[in-house]
Order: structure tokens, then C-alpha cells, then sequence
């Protein structure tokens, strides 16, 4: 189960039956999730991390500006050592919190001396006490996205909800292999103004 995907997983039938499929084909939505992560998980390296952190500057943010991080599930495209380097820029990083299903994320600064822990989907997220704080720019998980800036998320919504509500920009982080043709769009499916990866940072829009 993919942890993001609290609103629900797809099943083990579901994975298995589409083990063959490429993201190329016309799937519905909860069939490419079974296909993304299979993906995904083809291509995790260890020197990823590493090499999105030298691409902090090409986001050109200001001093004082609060990100929107996340801590990377086993599978996600890690961006530790990029939030790392965007301190050391002088950025600020926040971080998520489910605060409800059909709610948008919450984000909290985290103490000196407190760490993340897992919540109740095993997310690992900030306490609901910890200072509250408003990202300037929202790095975002994803399974899959397009070339026009479409993204793949989990089902549950919360990033779309989030996006619409903040109205900052969004910067999807990926594997370069998570890039597909096309993606089918729903009326609340927001549209990523870039997306980080690997081989440097892809814009859409801004």
C-alpha cells in the first residue's frame, strides 16, 4: 500500500493484472497507479538524492522563503539533501500534516531538537502543536507526470486541495523515468509549475 494513498490503495488484483501494462496505454487512474510504482521502484539509485541537492539554486529562491518539503516514503523520489541545501541558502523548510480526509495539508516549522514521526497513516509529519507556517513553494511527491505539467498523485487529493488553496507554486520532485506521454486530467487535478529531477529542473509555466 502506498502510504500517501489513504483514500484508498489499489489492490493486489489491480497490481498484479497490470504487472505487463505500460504508461503509455489509456488506463484509468487506478490502474496507472499500479503501473507508476512498479515503475518508481525500477528506478531508485543511490546517488539521486545527491544529485537533486545541486539544483537548489536553479529554484532561485530568496532568503527567509518557506518551502513546503516532505519526508520521502521507502519508494519516493528522496529530496532530504535538497531541503538541506535550501537551508543552507537561507530558505525555511515545513513540512506536511494530514489534518483530515477531504482537508487540505497542514504545514508546521519543527522545533530545534524535535524530529518527524510516523503519523496515522505512517507518514512520517510534524505534530499538530508544532508552529504552523505557509510555503511560499511546494515541493510534491508524485507517481507519474507528463510534459505539460500533469502529475500522477496518490487518490487522496491532498496536494490538489493544497495547491488550489495556497496558490504557490508547485514543483513536483521525480525520478527522470517517472515522465510519461499523457495523463488523463480531472476537473481538480492541478498542474505542477515544474518538476525537479535527476537531470535538473523542467519548468511549465512561471
Amino acid at each position: 500500500m502506498d502510504l500517501r494513498e489513504v483514500d484508498g490503495a489499489a489492490s493486489p488484483s489491480e497490481r498484479l493484472g497490470n504487472q505487463r501494462r505500460t504508461l503509455e496505454m489509456p488506463l484509468e487512474k487506478s490502474a496507472l497507479r499500479a503501473v507508476a510504482r512498479e515503475k518508481r521502484l525500477s528506478l531508485k539509485h543511490p546517488d539521486f538524492a545527491q544529485s537533486l541537492s545541486r539544483y537548489a539554486e536553479d529554484l532561485k529562491l530568496a532568503p527567509n522563503t518557506v518551502v513546503g518539503g516532505y519526508h520521502a516514503l521507502p519508494d519516493e523520489a528522496d529530496p532530504a539533501l535538497l531541503l538541506e541545501r535550501l537551508v543552507e541558502l537561507g530558505c525555511h523548510i515545513a513540512f506536511p500534516r494530514v489534518a483530515g480526509k477531504g482537508l487540505p495539508l497542514e504545514f508546521h516549522r519543527v522545533p530545534d531538537g524535535e524530529v518527524l514521526a510516523a503519523g496515522a497513516f505512517g507518514i512520517h509529519e510534524p505534530m499538530d502543536i508544532w508552529p504552523r507556517a505557509t510555503p511560499r513553494l511546494l515541493l510534491v511527491p508524485l507517481l507519474a507526470f507528463d510534459g505539460c505539467g500533469h502529475r500522477l498523485g496518490y487518490g487522496g487529493g491532498f496536494y490538489d486541495r493544497t495547491i488550489a488553496l495556497l496558490k504557490v507554486p508547485a514543483i513536483g520532485i521525480a525520478y527522470a523515468g517517472q515522465q510519461v506521454p499523457a495523463l488523463p486530467v480531472g476537473d481538480h487535478d492541478m498542474i505542477l509549475d515544474g518538476v525537479l529531477t535527476e537531470s535538473g529542473l523542467t519548468r511549465f509555466r512561471g
